[in-house]
């Protein structure tokens, strides 16, 4: 069972990581934010799906109507648009090393808005050390035509900050509440479905189907991989390997957005940007290192599954 969760640890590091080159392509048919329309709707069939089967949707939930809604900004429709937008900006390769830094924004969150997490030297230290990679890799002293479009890194970077405290709003307003994270992610998912229907525009949509490859990296791997099927990889592992090997996961998808962006897209990468992509991550691991576990709340469903809403979300 330990080597299967291990397959499947590999297998949602590949489907997280694929993400930025299933939204560069797609980008060059469709506007982003077509491009999240149809990303959560095809992620949230098969976890509805799976929440049904689990029996894990109730009736009572709805009178936390409130926080369903702000969820479903912060981590799907607000998140994943400033990103696809984003990544249509950059170069895939720069998007994947850039989203390493959502762990930083997330301890930044949590340091502002909750008291169990102290901030120390070490923290610190880690956090400048990140932040310091993602000035390598954006180069705003570089304002030439071969320079990276700043617009676009602020677009990931207030992507990265949405959902870095999308992980503070639930651990302090929802975790406490016992809800299945599984029900959580389906009405999120559900909502989220549900704005960007009505706010889309679907002039220009029917250009994805006019090539075939990009549609289906677009509706199977940036939909019902990269999302509903990895978020059901991620919660099946916080119950093998529990939170903190699963947290491992997101050290690979920067990696992955640099391959994929060089070796099939075929854009530049530099020593520099390797280098500041060791930084990114170095500075998470610090942090993550040098942070104090917060206290479980004792709670009858405070079980591994609740706890995983403090780990990082890819895009």
């Amino acid at each position: 069972m330990k080597n299967n969760a291990y397959i499947v640890f590999c297998l949602l590091a590949l489907a997280w990581g694929l993400t930025f080159l299933f939204n560069k392509t797609a980008s060059t048919l469709i506007s982003p934010m077509q491009i999240v329309m149809i990303r959560v709707i095809m992620g949230f069939l098969p976890v509805l799906v799976f929440a049904i089967a689990r029996k894990s949707l109730h009736w009572q939930h709805l009178r936390y109507l409130h926080h369903f809604v702000i969820m479903s900004l912060l981590a799907a429709t607000v998140y994943y648009f400033a990103f696809a937008k984003g990544i249509s900006l950059l170069p895939s390769s720069v998007a994947g090393m850039l989203s390493g830094a959502i762990p930083m924004f997330s301890f930044i969150a949590a340091a502002i808005f909750l008291r169990s997490e102290p901030v120390n030297m070490r923290s610190v230290t880690g956090l400048l050390f990140g932040f310091a990679g993602v000035l390598v890799i954006a180069k705003p002293w570089n304002t030439g035509v071969s320079g990276i479009d700043l617009t676009g890194v602020l677009y990931v970077a207030i992507g990265s900050g949405c959902v870095g405290l999308s992980f503070v709003y639930v651990r302090k307003f929802l975790s406490p509440l016992g809800i299945s994270p599984i029900a959580l992610c389906t009405y999120q998912l559900g909502l989220a479905s549900a704005t960007l229907l009505v706010i889309t525009d679907f002039n220009g949509i029917g250009a994805i189907f006019t090539d075939w490859k990009i549609a289906t990296g677009l509706f199977a791997g940036l939909g019902l991989l990269g999302t509903g099927f990895a978020f059901m990889c991620y919660y099946y592992l916080i119950g093998k390997l529990g939170a903190v090997k699963t947290a491992g996961v997101t050290y690979i998808p920067p990696v992955i957005g640099l391959l994929t962006g060089s070796l099939i897209l075929g854009e530049s990468v530099s020593a520099i940007d390797i280098l500041a992509t060791a930084m990114i991550l170095s500075g998470v691991f610090i942090i993550q290192s040098g942070r104090t576990p917060a206290p479980v709340l004792p709670t009858p469903s405070a079980s591994p599954d609740v706890r995983a809403h403090n780990l990082p979300e890819r895009a």
